[in-house]
């Protein structure tokens, strides 16, 4: 329990709650003491307004973006104050204001957040209409809340400056320790392959996210402010956890082949899977250490699975003879050099945390690392190119604006206590996506319904204003931090803190409660209703733009690896730039089929075949990842004809998808004919045939590895000709039906 609490207050969610609170409480507090509550509590809402556009990036990104977010939201506050009183152009001004505040959001995350910054201060600013130097005075006030917040944030980026990316370093490993137990998990007799797979896919999300945020402040600060050892160290451990996971998906092995194979021989599997679960086990300990930052010492001897694994191998060499175990001591050797090379990657993470560097270490990892992060730019073509139906955030600004002056105008019409409570519900509420806004419509009704009743009940029998306030400033505190974990915990705590502060300024605490669950209802009806009727974003509309991308990521993933097996020499940086956006893609897909599921029945359209499609475009991106780090880890021979036209054929199988998912189907691309494509794999054969041959009287050591590039390369291709041919299949399939 106590671990499970240290846990939660080192993270990041309540490290960012507990920066709000602390600068939205001491304003409150000091001019308490002064008489003046007003001015501290509108300087708190500064520092709540600008608190979301404080997310993860380098310190300049950090300071600028807090700065842009406090003055537009004092900006907005002062223009609905300026034409609120000239009824005749308000509508149509506040209408205009809202759209072009909510289409910030086609610039990305910060964009995002500081859209939702400025669209809770205008609905905000309807609880407090001003005249006059007043309203000056108050937008004056909102932008020193803001600054106050930021002085806030900087001062704990500069006690811990590091601890942010620690932990996401820690939940990073943590993730992929997740990953490597799960292709652990595949060795298991009669594994459930299915479910194993369904599930890497679902962490394939979590971690494109994880590894988008230690980017944008990895990479961002070492290009924007050079070097130090520690930002070098992480970002060492960083691409190694990224070659971890690679070389965990290049384990594309047929694993019901090989059960088959060594059924009679359990003995080697075992061994296999038992040090695949202890590579798993010694992420998921350093991932312990350094989020408590203690000394890392390892419990698991890799070195000793290893031998352990090699015995095994010897073994059954032994037990069947030499000649009747080639195949198998080669598809085992495989299997062992994959495992020595985690090994290696993770002794390299390991060592970071437990002795000094050697200069060696940090060798080459600076080479393009800019290349690696999204530009941060703000044309005003991008917003431009957004302004039409076919732009997701151009119908959700339309829809939420519609919403938002339908919520202005029932509240003000009917007898509504607080129009505002209406407008933030829908502002709060009210997503992209049908699935996400349904579920936070619930959560927020829930939350609501509870936080309110429990307060009450609180406040039946507590009437000490100063234990109110300590339970106000907890529940805010909690509020915030459970807002990205958990948002029916978040709006319960929220609604507290709200009742509490109105039972301490005002006596008729019953109709605060009443009017605020039945605010919240409005509004979460308001915002369930628009997102199903105006201009809804189903997530099947966006489904073959997802799997377009996917698909092309993989193509260009394999014609990278195509390169490097012609040319040989260094890992270049479109490689990996490819391998990062294969990863990317398949995420992306996994993310929008779970959107997808989430919404009514009627609009699941396809579904199986999409889920087939986002297995197959896994399954291609393992079998591509498997050639790509056989090539990097050995010495190859030179890449035939065959081979190159074997690839040429996956490459346009995967052109004729994507042009189906274009609805192109007048640029389908000729494949060779099915006796063609057989020769070419008996012309490969032959080639190995022949290479093998001649390399027997050399060097045995040298036939075996050519053995096993034979063996695992032309499996490869086989796989991968099997893989877009299903592909193109399914596509076609998808699109006909």
């Amino acid at each position: 329990m106590i671990y499970k609490i240290r846990k939660f207050t080192d993270s990041t969610y309540f490290t960012n709650a507990l920066k709000v609170t602390i600068a939205a409480v001491i304003p409150v507090v000091l001019f308490s003491f002064l008489g003046k509550f007003e001015i501290g509590f509108t300087i708190a809402l500064g520092a709540f307004f600008t608190y979301p556009s404080d997310i993860p990036s380098n310190l300049k990104h950090k300071i600028n973006g807090i700065l842009v977010t406090a003055l537009l939201v004092a900006g907005v506050n002062l223009l609905v104050n300026i034409m609120h009183p000239y009824s005749w152009i308000f509508y149509p001004f506040l209408a205009v204001l809202i759209f072009l505040i909510a289409m910030i959001s086609v610039y990305g995350q910060r964009a995002t957040m500081v859209s939702f910054s400025a669209l809770i201060a205008v609905s905000l600013a309807f609880a407090s209409i001003n005249t006059g130097w007043a309203m000056v005075q108050h937008s004056v006030l909102i932008v020193s809340g803001g600054l106050f917040y930021l002085i806030i944030s900087l001062v704990f980026y500069y006690v811990r400056p590091h601890r942010y990316i620690e932990l996401q370093i820690a939940e990073c490993i943590k993730l992929t320790a997740k990953y490597l137990k799960l292709r652990g998990d595949l060795w298991t007799i009669n594994a459930d392959k299915k479910s194993i797979i369904e599930k890497q896919l679902h962490l394939q999300v979590e971690l494109n996210t994880i590894h988008q945020n230690i980017r944008e402040v990895l990479i961002s600060s070492h290009t924007t402010t050079g070097s130090s050892n520690q930002n070098r160290k992480m970002l060492l451990v960083f691409i190694s956890l990224v070659e971890i996971l690679e070389l965990a998906l290049s384990t594309a092995f047929d694993h019901d082949k090989l059960h088959q194979k060594f059924d009679g021989h359990p003995k080697v599997l075992l061994t296999y899977q038992s040090l695949a679960y202890n590579l798993a086990a010694s992420l998921k300990q350093l991932s312990k250490s350094v989020k408590k930052r203690a000394k890392y010492i390892s419990k698991h001897t890799l070195l000793n699975d290893l031998n352990a694994l090699q015995l095994a191998i010897a073994d059954y060499e032994n037990d069947l003879g030499k000649v009747p175990a080639s195949e198998g001591v080669f598809m085992l050797t495989t299997m062992l050099q994959y495992a020595e090379k985690q090994v290696e990657k993770i002794k390299i993470v390991e060592r970071a945390f437990s002795l000094a560097f050697n200069s060696q270490d940090f060798k080459g990892i600076d080479k393009d690392l800019e290349k690696f992060l999204t530009p941060q730019y703000y044309p005003l073509s991008t917003l431009i190119e957004n302004l039409s139906f076919s732009s997701t955030i151009f119908r959700h600004s339309l829809r939420l604006t519609i919403t938002l002056m339908v919520g202005f105008i029932i509240g003000n019409f009917l007898p509504f206590q607080n129009v505002y409570w209406i407008l933030l519900t829908i502002i709060v509420i009210m997503r992209p996506g049908y699935g996400l806004t349904k579920e936070r419509s619930f959560h927020r009704i829930f939350g609501t319904v509870l936080g309110g009743l429990i307060a009450f009940g609180i406040l039946s029998f507590v009437k000490d204003n100063i234990i109110i306030s300590i339970l106000s400033i907890l529940c805010m505190l909690l509020g915030f931090s459970f807002t990205q974990i958990n948002y029916k915990v978040s709006a319960t705590f929220v609604t507290m803190y709200v009742v509490f502060i109105y039972g301490i300024v005002t006596p008729n605490i019953v109709d605060v409660v009443q009017y605020r669950i039945l605010d919240t209802v409005v509004g979460a009806v308001l915002a369930f209703l628009a997102n199903h009727f105006l201009w809804p974003s189903w997530e099947f509309l966006n489904i073959p733009m997802h799997l377009e991308k996917s698909i092309k990521a993989n193509q260009n993933y394999l014609k990278e690896i195509s390169v490097f097996y012609n040319k040989k020499g260094t890992i270049s940086t479109s490689y990996r730039l490819s391998r990062k956006n294969a990863f990317i893609e398949i995420g992306n897909l996994m993310a929008s089929f779970q959107r997808m599921v989430q919404e009514p029945k009627s609009k699941q359209k396809q579904l199986p075949q999409v889920y087939k499609l986002a297995i197959l475009n896994h399954s291609l991106l393992s079998s591509s990842a498997s050639l790509g780090t056989y090539i990097q880890s050995h010495k190859t021979t030179s890449a035939s004809e065959a081979f190159n036209v074997v690839v040429d054929t996956v490459i346009r199988n995967l052109d004729n998808a994507i042009a189906l998912l274009k609805e192109n189907d007048l640029y389908l691309k000729e494949n060779l004919p099915k006796e063609d494509l057989a020769m070419r794999f008996t012309e490969l054969k032959n080639i190995r045939a022949k290479e093998l041959k001649e390399g027997i009287p050399i060097d045995e050591e040298a036939f075996q590895l050519k053995m096993q590039e034979a063996q695992l390369v032309i499996e490869q291709l086989i796989w991968l000709t099997n893989l877009s041919e299903n592909i193109l299949k399914t596509t076609k399939a998808l699109m006909e039906s």
